[in-house]
């Protein structure tokens, strides 16, 4: 029985040294995967509290279990913040990611068979925008959009316009996975006003530089719902969120299919139409990251991620990298390697992995190779920000990666590079 237990503990304590492990990667490299970020020590306290035990079914004070009094209180307050943080009228904080978040969307406006309008995979739309790989496309009639110019980034509007009016969707979705550029909202709301479809922001990249007032909020433009994930730029744990402009009413009564309803829809469609009950140690981790995120600190931090992206993204240029709409006005930007360096995103990252410096293969405009082996990388400046990284240290990012790209066939000199890289990394503790 003694051996049995040792074993037991040997096992556990191996899972547990994976985790030390991992954060000794995450301490010793930089992160530039955009959608990436590091969190506080209390929302990394909040996922690990004894909410974990609890089911809670339904909404607060309209549970389908007992025992709900703190349970009932954090949600009501994680809501609440949600809602004033994004200035809205309602959020539902239970979706387990943003992919949830946006099919219960979907599905609480649209019917099987009904058309979806929204940006093209390759220009930089997300997989949950009706790729034929997902499960929303096999419901839904997706259509797409995208960049009018590749050089510029500009989205064609009269294209969007032109497949509304003779598509009619039920809803517009705008938002993107790997698009540097700001969407014109405006624009975008009055086609979907025009043809009396309803506009949808999916926000998952930039929901922490909307809260933090650096970049445009959709409902200041007549969107009725954003869609997001309470990570990447917001810095919460790993979530899903729906927020919406209308009515709140009780989610577990029909309610008239108006836009008007669309709050009391979403929160139908999220429970009981597609999910059971929400992690609550995760609601509580999402309210303490938008009680972070309503700091003017916060402001601070999302205003260094934009202005260390653009400077980033200046280097690179500078540097021989051939940036997709050349040059960003967010977060992120795109490289086409192929051009660049005649080098597939697949293998980029590879060679900056090698350095520590961490960022995605991606897909670019019109790319004719596979999303597995693409034409280009995705980076961006959220993680590295967090850590406290400013304008001087993109200078050296911007350095290493080129000194990797020319030297990647000599295995000492990049070896040497990433210990240059851990040295560095040595000032900029993960955990703040």
């Amino acid at each position: 029985m003694q051996n049995n237990q040792q074993k037991n503990n040997k096992s556990i304590n191996d899972l547990f040294e994976l985790s030390e492990k991992e954060l000794k990667r995450q301490t010793e490299g930089i992160e530039l995967i955009p959608s990436e970020n590091y969190v506080s020590e209390n929302v990394l306290k909040a996922l690990g509290t004894v909410f974990t035990n609890k089911y809670s079914e339904g909404y607060p004070g309209k549970r389908y279990y007992g025992g709900q009094k703190y349970t009932d209180e954090v949600e009501r307050i994680c809501i609440e913040k949600a809602a004033k943080l994004f200035r809205c009228d309602h959020a539902n904080v239970q979706p387990y990611s943003g992919a949830p978040a946006n099919l219960a969307v979907y599905s609480a406006w649209a019917k099987p068979g009904d058309t979806i309008l929204s940006m093209k995979l390759s220009h930089g739309g997300h997989l949950t925008h009706g790729s034929s790989l997902t499960f929303s496309s096999k419901i839904y009639n997706f259509i797409h959009y995208g960049i009018k110019d590749v050089e510029t980034g500009e989205i064609d509007y009269d294209q969007m316009r032109g497949l509304a009016l003779k598509h009619k969707p039920r809803i517009i979705v705008a938002g993107f996975s790997s698009y540097p550029r700001e969407l014109d909202y405006k624009k975008i709301a009055d086609i979907a006003k025009e043809v009396g479809a309803l506009a949808m922001a999916d926000i998952a990249h930039l929901a922490g530089l909307v809260a933090g007032g650096v970049l445009n909020n959709p409902f200041d433009f007549g969107f009725q719902v954003c869609t997001a994930t309470t990570h990447k730029t917001l810095r919460g744990p790993r979530g899903g969120l729906i927020l919406s402009k209308g009515n709140v009413l009780n989610p577990l009564k029909n309610v008239e299919h108006t836009l008007e309803n669309i709050p009391t829809l979403i929160d139908r469609a999220v429970f009981p139409g597609l999910q059971g009950g929400p992690h609550m140690n995760v609601i509580l981790a999402k309210a303490v990251a938008f009680e972070e995120a309503s700091q003017p600190e916060f402001k601070d931090y999302a205003n260094q991620v934009l202005v260390n992206s653009k400077y980033l993204a200046h280097k690179l240029m500078d540097k021989g990298f051939k940036l997709i709409t050349n040059g960003t006005d967010n977060h992120l930007m795109v490289i086409d390697t192929i051009s660049s360096f005649n080098l597939s995103g697949g293998e980029v990252e590879k060679i900056f992995e090698s350095i520590g410096l961490n960022v995605n293969k991606n897909l670019i405009p019109n790319d004719t190779r596979t999303p597995f082996d693409p034409s280009g990388i995705r980076l961006g400046t959220p993680a590295a920000t967090t850590r406290g990284m400013k304008e001087k240290d993109m200078d050296l990012i911007s350095d290493w990666t080129l000194k990797a790209i020319e030297n990647r066939n000599n295995e000492s000199y990049l070896i040497n590079l990433k210990k240059e890289v851990v040295e560095y990394c040595k000032t900029f503790p993960i955990l703040f």
